[in-house]
């Protein structure tokens, strides 16, 4: 995900409320997500959804990673035989 701008990518909630098409088009087009305000404070942050579905698969693919090193560090490993087993694959 790219870096937010704090000069482009900070939109008030009454902008989205005027115009919600030019916000949902520059973070399509940007691919950097959208901080959303009211009264001055962050309230929520609008991405488009190949954005948020590509980290949110990563986000999975990382957890997957760190617990195995956990089973690892733990001896819980198993050899690909056993793996190709329960996976049916044999």
């Amino acid at each position: 995900m790219a870096r937010v701008k704090l000069s482009e990518d900070i939109v008030p909630l009454s902008d989205l409320k005027l115009n919600p098409g030019r916000v949902i088009s520059q973070t399509d087009k940007t691919h950097r997500p959208i901080l959303l305000t009211s009264r001055g404070r962050g309230v929520a942050v609008v991405q488009s959804l190949e954005d948020y579905e590509a980290v949110t698969e990563e986000r999975a693919f990382l957890r997957g990673i760190v617990q195995g090193l956990m089973d690892l560090e733990q001896g819980q490993e198993l050899d690909l035989d056993e793996v190709k087993k329960r996976l049916g694959l044999v």
